[in-house]
């Protein structure tokens, strides 16, 4: 079993930077894929960005390319997502989740962290 708890979200203004974090429970965590996904009002939970089990590689979603980092510790068991350039439409609640990357299955997932960016 794997627990999953984010932090680092909060009230930042347009441009501004945050840094999430996202900690894990459980040894076995360092063998899973990581992702990060948001879901603002009203709208469909979307994928942010995700890295794998071991760092190697990197996906993000087009519209965060360039702004936002994801990266891991796994001696500390911990993944974060650096966020710079911040807009009003990233405001969102953040969610981890772990699982495996290429068949889309994310089996652990956090309770999430509200991001709010004002402009």
């Amino acid at each position: 079993q794997v627990q999953l708890v984010e932090s680092g979200g909060g009230l930042v203004q347009a441009g501004g930077s945050l840094r999430l974090s996202c900690a894990a429970s459980g040894r076995i965590f360092s063998s899973y894929d990581v992702g990060w996904f948001r879901q603002a009002p009203g709208k469909e939970r979307e994928f942010v960005a995700a890295i794998g089990w071991n760092g190697g590689s990197t996906d993000y979603a087009d519209s965060v390319k360039g702004r936002f980092t994801i990266s891991r510790d796994n001696a500390k068991l911990t993944v974060y997502l650096q966020m710079s350039s911040l807009k009003p439409n990233d405001t969102a609640v953040y969610y981890c989740a772990a699982g495996r990357r290429a068949r889309n299955d994310y089996a652990y997932w956090g309770q999430g962290t509200q991001v709010t960016v004002s402009s």
